[in-house]
């Protein structure tokens, strides 16, 4: 076994519960699933359905702000954007319009398949609330680097893993479609090796620029 994200062969077990056993890298301290248990296509696009996020609920709004709001400051008018894993309502993607006149596009394998998209190369891509359902994020990631432009901006929401103790009661492992849970160190670690500079924003979002 490898890990879904750095690929490094080191892994340790780092917690059981009835439904799952997870594991742990022990190069990046990517959280992962045991792989057995990933979920299924069609698994996940039924729990998807049942999330009732539209795009005129200010609480909705307001949350995903906390991503678009700070993202935005670092990013010249009318940049090209690209919303990864925008779901069935690309709120985010119409926000960061609204906020820099931003031209956006956007990609979710199940709501908005145009695999075109990833063609491209952004001055920015935002990932809200998805990155944790990755089951190989490495796949994602590498795709990421490829079409950010040098000095482009990565902006990502996910609730961050804090130490074991805190992972064994924490709500967010519960979803069956969360699989892969990211750190502090973790995003360091990317940061590190792919020339990236880290900007921890609050405690479940930060910002990545690629310096060249």
């Amino acid at each position: 076994m490898s890990c879904p994200l750095c690929l490094h062969s080191h892994i340790q077990a780092y917690h059981q519960d009835r439904r799952r056993s997870y594991l742990q890298c022990q190069q990046c301290e990517l959280v992962f699933v045991e792989p057995s248990t990933l979920p299924d296509a069609v698994a996940e696009k039924n729990e998807y359905d049942l999330h009732q996020n539209q795009a005129e609920d200010p609480g909705y709004q307001q949350f995903l702000s906390r991503l678009a709001d700070p993202l935005n400051l670092h990013l010249e008018e009318n940049s090209h954007g690209l919303d990864f894993g925008c779901g069935p309502t690309p709120l985010l993607a119409n926000l960061l319009t609204k906020l820099g006149n931003h031209r956006m596009s956007v990609f979710d394998p199940f709501y908005a398949n145009d695999k075109e998209v990833l063609l491209q190369t952004y001055d920015f891509i935002s990932c809200s609330e998805a990155i944790e359902h990755f089951h190989r994020p490495q796949r994602e990631w590498s795709s990421w680097m490829q079409m950010l432009k040098p000095k482009g901006w990565l902006g990502i929401m996910t609730k961050r893993v804090i130490d074991k103790q805190r992972f064994s009661t924490w709500h967010y492992k519960n979803d069956p479609t969360h699989v892969s849970f990211f750190s502090d160190n973790t995003f360091a670690f990317l940061a590190s090796r792919d020339g990236l500079k880290l900007k921890i924003i609050s405690n479940d979002v930060v910002l990545m620029q690629k310096l060249a």
